[in-house]
């Protein structure tokens, strides 16, 4: 398995300086790497495509989800289609589509390694 190399190492790492590191996971963790995308991209795959369908799924505000979606579109993860006047449907790109195996990992070591709160 081959990860690459951290070096040089920095003082600090800035959230917003990710996309133009070195490393291919920290720049990827500059497109899906908060909590909420890689559920919005979760609920993309299983068809929920509609921004109040999404909110209602997920529960999270308005302003966080509008942010979340405007990056993901921003960065060609989700494109963006008209249904209705000022309403859209977010579809999958096939950028966003090549996520695929990653959510199957994740949800694989989260069944083997993450088990449900009580």
């Amino acid at each position: 398995m081959q990860f690459g190399s951290p070096l040089p190492y920095k003082t600090y790492m800035k959230w917003s300086d990710l996309q133009t590191e070195a490393c291919p996971i920290a720049r990827s963790l500059s497109v899906i790497g908060d909590r909420w995308t890689l559920l919005i991209i979760r609920d993309c795959f299983v068809g929920v495509s509609r921004f109040d369908d999404l909110q209602k799924s997920l529960g999270l505000t308005r302003h966080v989800l509008a942010d979340r979606l405007a990056k993901l579109v921003d960065t060609g993860v989700l494109e963006k289609q008209a249904y209705a006047s000022r309403r859209y449907d977010y579809k999958l790109t096939s950028r966003g589509q090549a996520l695929a195996p990653i959510l199957d990992k994740l949800y694989d070591w989260g069944e083997a390694h993450v088990p449900i709160a009580k």
